[in-house]
């Protein structure tokens, strides 16, 4: 393989410019003439649509209905959004004009759908029966709100779910928040193998307009946190602001109670930096859209002819398995490509495989070759698709356990932050003023308060020495 097609930069050395020539030289994804938007190439298309698919079958098992609404947003509607929620003022791109005509309105591009779908929940929720109202868009959105983009990570239009319920109730919302949580978690770890931290948000991080926002928060190799999918509480907060009632079985009008949640191809982007190599991309196994690549090794006539009938024979045992019979490519630049390309599997075949009716077989993420009988191949690929599977997210696991690191003394926190990353578990005393203290010295903020800690008794702030309230992780982020 030339080098143009090879990774020339390593990760440790250099993981911003590692990583976009990992996603740019596997096909996952390319840059455009449009300021901080990607191509989504037809291999992570594939991936995310996966993706999308293991979501929403568990959405479909809580009660979530998919729906479709307008990309566009009457100006209005997002200013009512906007005067009732401080904080909330996404950079919103506009359209102006119809070819050489001025609209009467200005229209959003979709940045969120709050404002347009609420305005037709105030019409289709007018008693209890009508509750709850559990509804989801897959749809595109578009922030103007940053210079530089890093694909999949941070782009100006992309990809995600935006879940919208409405309910009788606050009990009834956050009895959805853990099953929507719990679909999130299960979709990231046993199929993305990323490892998720659980918790709640703080005050000064949460979504503008929620009571409280629930997140999974996740480590990058470079020792930075990232926020994943998220689920907000809103109380009444939205339904006060579009005037969204029901009449409840006494037959009194109560505004409803609502959330929203999401998950994005941020993920996608998650997912190369947690896994991928100085090689390329790897794939964990459930969401590769080629799961083994077949390569067939031959020199003469006569051998290709053999080689083939094998080749032709396992591929029939196989699924989502790709030949690569190209002849004017090299075996070895065959195996290159497709080691940047993250096929989780590649097996060989030339003539004295054949002679032996056994064949070898490589994995993407050890590089590990071992032999295999043509006979029991199926079961063979089975086995070490599952195991790589379940290595991948061991080797994200324990390094993100790895790395978080506890302390009680500021100074040390600090230290911590600054020359090894990670999380860094602390206790906090739940105000404002530390919060952003702590990030005004660090530039570390709270990720957010796990769920997996108990209340820290008798422990003082990290940083005000005053009674702690909260375990909290402090990270840089992305």
């Amino acid at each position: 393989m030339s080098e143009e097609l090879g990774i020339t930069t390593k990760k440790e050395e250099d993981i911003g410019e590692w990583y976009r020539e990992v996603i740019t030289k596997s096909g996952m994804a390319d840059y455009t003439s449009v300021s901080g938007c990607i191509v989504f190439r037809p291999l992570s298309y594939k991936i995310w649509n996966k993706v999308k698919e293991e979501v929403d079958r568990r959405f479909k098992d809580i009660g979530i209905e998919n729906a479709y609404f307008p990309l566009f947003i009457p100006e209005k509607l997002l200013e009512k959004e906007a005067e009732h929620f401080e904080g909330f003022s996404p950079e919103v791109a506009w359209v102006t004009r119809a070819g050489s005509s001025e609209l009467d309105e200005n229209l959003a591009v979709r940045p969120t759908s709050e404002a347009i779908m609420y305005e037709s929940y105030k019409d289709w929720i007018r008693s209890w029966r009508d509750l709850p109202h559990r509804m989801n868009q897959w749809n595109n959105v578009v922030r103007w709100e940053f210079k530089h983009a890093t694909p999949f990570l941070r782009t100006r239009e992309f990809l995600w779910n935006e879940g919208h319920n409405a309910y009788a109730s606050e009990e009834a919302a956050l009895e959805d928040r853990d099953k929507v949580l719990d679909a999130y978690q299960e979709v990231c770890e046993d199929y993305m193998a990323i490892p998720c931290v659980r918790g709640r948000k703080t005050e000064r991080e949460k979504f503008a307009g929620a009571v409280d926002t629930y997140s999974l928060e996740h480590l990058l190799p470079d020792g930075q946190a990232i926020q994943g999918p998220d689920y907000h509480y809103d109380g009444i907060n939205f339904a006060e602001a579009f005037d969204i009632k029901y009449t409840d079985e006494d037959g009194e009008e109560k505004y409803v109670h609502q959330s929203t949640y999401a998950i994005t191809t941020r993920e996608l982007g998650v997912m190369v930096l947690m896994h991928s190599d100085d090689k390329g991309l790897v794939l964990p196994p459930k969401l590769a859209p080629t799961k083994t690549v077949i390569v067939p090794i031959y020199h003469e006539e006569e051998e290709k002819k053999e080689v083939l009938g094998m080749v032709e024979e396992l591929e029939g045992k196989l699924e989502k398995c790709k030949v690569d019979d190209r002849d004017h490519k090299t075996p070895g630049w065959k195996f290159n490509e497709w080691e940047v390309k993250g096929v989780p599997l590649r097996i060989e075949i030339g003539s004295n495989e054949v002679e032996e009716e056994e064949v070898t077989i490589v994995r993407r993420d050890t590089g590990e070759r071992t032999n295999a009988d043509v006979g029991n191949i199926d079961e063979v690929v089975a086995e070490e698709l599952e195991e790589m599977q379940k290595r991948l997210y061991k080797k994200a696991k324990d390094y993100m356990e790895e790395n978080i690191r506890e302390t009680e003394d500021y100074d040390e926190l600090k230290e911590i932050i600054e020359e090894k990353g990670g999380f860094v578990k602390a206790p906090w005393c739940g105000k404002d003023l530390c919060e952003e203290i702590v990030k005004d010295e660090t530039t570390a903020k709270i990720t957010n308060i796990p769920f997996r800690y108990e209340k820290p008794e008798g422990r003082k702030c990290v940083r005000c020495g005053e009674e702690a309230e909260h375990w909290v992780h402090f990270a840089k982020s992305r």
